[in-house]
């Protein structure tokens, strides 16, 4: 009791005298002298709120500062060329222009597009020119005036229109250029939608101000985009649990140890199920299917192989899929719930996150294969990042 209270009263004498008046005041310990007593610490009481989805790093609240490391330093890649995905603004596309050698002629163009579905090109024509605009760029690439392709008699114009909004030479040092440019793109933004086209003598190039690239769009990340607690985040398949009710490996492959050919797979053991593994024995060879390899010793690629199947036999996948439409026999009710349970969440593969969170990496990493990392690599990796 004497070393609480002394530890305690020293605590307390460290604080401000605002926060002192909360506190109850201790006595002195009898004592003349107390030497090496422990520091006393203070510990935060807090609720505990339970929930199914937390984990060690939610609870703690390290995750919340990875969230927001991501949402502010990530960089967003597309999963089809690998390129980093990143929103052109006026002033990425007036760069471009003077960095271009001087006296090089450029184009600023903007798609035109239409603003009612069915509506005839001559009548968008017509629009344009209403705004002001004189020229457009036909599809075949040749330069035309508005009034030229519209009016009585005139063909319906096929194919891409571009609105021509400016022309000029690329004069690195004239800053009445600069801010000319700066304006013409920032109208080809508005009347393209987003995009704006330069063309060169032998190039042309795309910009846009929305997050997509390859034909995809991406959204941006913010905080609550690597949160499996909220559902902006969470994978909309499992709702950020990692495991949805569906059928298990386990009970469909109990005995990892045997080969596919002495009967691993327990649901086509029998007479009728297994005409759903004879085309696999058959074929096997066809494909380099190793069936008398203990499935515990296939490769990653081979196992799921088992489920998706190929040309040459219908995986598990295919099977229980036909199984769950013979459901109104009670036999195959039977059969179906005799291999469900829970299981890894196809869409997210357990990580809980929406598929796209993937797409965000610093250094190489997403948020998932940093939170996969041991401890000692984690800070490994923070140690070195830069």
């Amino acid at each position: 009791d004497t070393l609480y209270a002394e530890g305690q009263r020293m605590y307390v004498e460290s604080l401000s005298s605002y926060a002192r008046q909360f506190l109850g005041r201790m006595d002195k310990p009898d004592v003349d002298y107390i030497r090496g007593i422990s520091p006393a610490i203070a510990i935060e009481q807090k609720v505990s709120i339970k929930n199914n989805r937390s984990t060690v790093g939610t609870s703690t609240e390290i995750y919340d500062y990875l969230k927001l490391l991501f949402a502010r330093v990530g960089r967003t890649f597309s999963p089809v060329s690998g390129n980093q995905v990143r929103k052109d603004s006026v002033a990425d596309v007036v760069d471009f222009l003077f960095s271009l050698p001087a006296d090089t002629r450029v184009t600023i163009l903007a798609p035109l597009l239409r603003t009612e579905p069915g509506r005839p090109m001559s009548k968008e024509l017509d629009l344009l020119l209403q705004k002001g605009y004189g020229r457009v760029v036909l599809a075949s690439g040749e330069n035309a005036f508005i009034e030229d392709l519209i009016g009585e008699g005139k063909p319906e114009v096929e194919g891409d229109v571009s609105i021509l909004i400016d022309r000029a030479a690329v004069q690195p040092d004239d800053e009445d250029l600069q801010f000319r440019l700066s304006d013409s793109v920032q109208t080809a933004f508005f009347e393209g939608h987003g995009t704006c086209v330069v063309k060169l003598d032998n190039e042309t190039r795309t910009f846009s101000d929305k997050f997509e690239l390859d034909g995809m769009t991406f959204e941006e990340p913010n905080v609550n985009f690597f949160s499996f607690n909220n559902s902006y985040g969470a994978c909309h398949t499992c709702e950020g649990f990692g495991s949805v009710l569906g059928i298990d490996e386990d009970l469909v492959i109990p005995d990892k140890s045997m080969t596919v050919y002495e009967g691993a797979i327990a649901p086509w053991r029998t007479e009728k199920q297994g005409e759903w593994l004879k085309p696999l024995l058959k074929n096997g060879i066809r494909f380099d299917f190793p069936i008398h390899r203990p499935y515990n010793d296939l490769s990653a690629a081979e196992q799921r192989l088992l489920w998706t199947g190929n040309k040459h036999f219908e995986g598990l996948d295919a099977y229980f899929k036909w199984v769950s439409e013979q459901t109104h026999k009670i036999q195959y009710r039977v059969l179906q719930s005799r291999y469900r349970g829970r299981t890894t969440c196809p869409d997210c593969r357990g990580t809980r996150l929406r598929k796209d969170a993937q797409y965000v990496t610093i250094a190489g990493r997403s948020i998932t294969d940093i939170v996969l990392l041991p401890i000692s690599e984690a800070l490994t990796f923070f140690e070195t990042l830069s």
